[in-house]
């Protein structure tokens, strides 16, 4: 059976993480969440005091960091772990959203991500969201979906989110920090935003997680019988 890497890109709170989640457990694939590692870059950085403009302590911070995932035996969930403490709550919280996007816009904390991440995929059977996951980080990925929706709807569902947690904000505040969060990411110099030629474009925003899911899924399902076809073609010649 032939694997490949299923790159999703896309804006945040569009549901890029629980679909990719979802897409990962069909296909019996690992899955990586992107934006949790720089959350978790970020939540450090808060922590630390990191001085974003000082290129010494960026390189000094990013040397004392370890980010792995870990499967929840109770939820079968994987969860963010940063030097070996459970961080998966809190880089979830409106402090770090607010702060995350400059922080992954430093040139040295993308190269440091990107070359972790790359190293994730050598064996392929992956899914990984994130920001430039098929524009950056695996351009050869034999599938890669980019997923928007419309801003209201997307702070709606983030509202919704934070709301589970316990977290009270207010609408605007949501949207107001997706806008930005929005311009930050799209026009950074380092691996912006942006859909990859080959991507396939997919609007959320009137879809159902399990839609979102079983569109996904089909396309993966799609490329990698093609893939099997061709192989099997080629041992033939």
């Amino acid at each position: 059976m032939y694997k490949i890497i299923v790159a999703i890109d896309g804006f945040s709170s569009c549901g890029k993480s629980t679909t990719a989640k979802k897409v990962a457990e069909n296909l019996g694939y690992a899955y990586v969440d992107t934006g949790a590692m720089y959350r978790a870059v970020t939540l450090y950085f808060i922590g630390k005091h990191v001085a974003l403009t000082n290129p010494r302590e960026v390189a000094q911070a990013l040397s004392d960091i370890h980010i792995s995932f870990r499967r929840n035996p109770q939820t079968q969930v994987n969860e963010t772990y940063l030097n070996g403490l459970n961080v998966e709550s809190e880089i979830r919280k409106m402090t770090v959203s607010d702060h995350v996007s400059p922080v992954s816009a430093i040139p040295e904390v993308r190269r440091a991500m990107v070359a972790q991440q790359k190293q994730m995929g050598r064996t392929k059977a992956l899914v990984m969201d994130g920001r430039d996951i098929g524009s950056i980080v695996f351009p050869e990925a034999e599938l890669k979906v980019f997923m928007t929706a419309d801003p209201v709807i997307r702070a709606q569902r983030r509202q919704a989110e934070l709301l589970a947690k316990g977290e009270m904000v207010e609408l605007n505040d949501i949207l107001e920090n997706l806008k930005k969060r929005d311009h930050l990411d799209t026009t950074r110099a380092e691996s912006p935003l942006v859909q990859p030629e080959d991507a396939i474009l997919l609007d959320t925003s009137f879809l159902t997680i399990e839609e979102q899911v079983e569109l996904v899924t089909g396309w993966a399902d799609a490329r990698i019988a093609r893939l099997n076809r061709l192989s099997e073609a080629h041992r033939k010649v």
